[in-house]
């Protein structure tokens, strides 16, 4: 258990919050219930649903797309300046029915990355609507003819949002922001969700909870987590503080076993990003 939590953290240079894992892991050891018999504790709905009916937002329909972009070192500064001449028109515009809602470059993390995610409100209908549309408009197919000779490869995925976090809106900054991504074992999700259901009231002090998102289509499994700080001390300190609440160790307790792997990304915004 050491290993796997030691191994799961983001590094030691984003500060101590990470490493209390392994700590609070270890001095559970002694309890009566072990961390394995956790894994077989489901406070799950009893109904016959699929997850992802159980966990969003059921009076909404929307769906998110989060892109990664790896960029030729030499070309990222031409890259989002074509970002920040292409992406707000088409948020701006009414005749797609899709919305900006942040978009980066990783600063901590994968190096020469540019993350973008986009809201489509109506779910699927609407990015079909969306890529429709953009098929047919010249300005986006040069774009895309133009940003591909500056990447090395890029990913998708489709997402939703869970129903206990906040709905990303635009924020002023300066702001950094933190993309936690957390690989689950495959049916844990729901489990996930019962915890951070309750988790979250301890992350909402300091308006660093952004949105919390889970996979449909991509990487399956997949939790993100986007926060937002002041700066990266801000973060050191947020985070810290959070092991004072009660309650809180007992979700990193039951969470860290359902995670095969995470990753953190420390992202800036670009001029062109609603959240800055």
């Amino acid at each position: 258990m050491q290993k796997f939590v030691r191994d799961a953290g983001p590094g030691d240079a984003l500060g101590h919050a990470d490493r209390a894992y392994l700590c609070i892991t270890c001095s559970y050891r002694n309890r009566e219930d072990s961390w394995f018999k956790s894994l077989f504790v489901r406070k799950v709905d009893p109904r016959k649903d699929a997850h992802s009916n159980l966990l969003t937002k059921n009076e909404e329909s929307n769906l998110y797309k989060i892109q990664f972009h790896n960029v030729k070192p030499e070309c990222l500064d031409s890259y989002n300046k074509l970002c920040e001449d292409v992406l707000p028109s088409i948020h701006a515009d009414k005749y797609y029915p899709c919305e900006l809602v942040g978009t980066w470059n990783t600063w901590y993390g994968e190096q020469d990355q540019a993350v973008h995610l986009w809201r489509y409100r109506g779910g699927y209908p609407a990015l079909t609507e969306v890529m429709n549309k953009l098929r047919q408009n010249k300005d986006f197919t040069a774009y895309r003819k133009e940003r591909g000779k500056m990447l090395l490869s890029r990913r998708n995925q489709l997402l939703l949002e869970f129903s206990f976090w906040n709905e990303p809106v635009p924020r002023e900054g300066p702001n950094i922001y933190e993309l936690r991504s957390y690989q689950l074992r495959p049916g844990t999700m729901i489990e996930w969700g019962n915890y951070w259901a309750r988790a979250i009231r301890y992350r909402q002090h300091n308006r660093e909870a952004v949105g919390g998102f889970f996979s449909q289509i991509g990487n399956l499994y997949m939790v993100h987590h986007l926060w937002a700080y002041k700066d990266l001390q801000s973060r050191e300190d947020t985070r810290n503080a959070i092991w004072n609440h009660d309650g809180w160790e007992e979700v990193v307790y039951y969470t860290v076993p359902l995670i095969q792997h995470m990753d953190s990304r420390i992202m800036i915004p670009t001029k062109a990003s609603p959240l800055q």
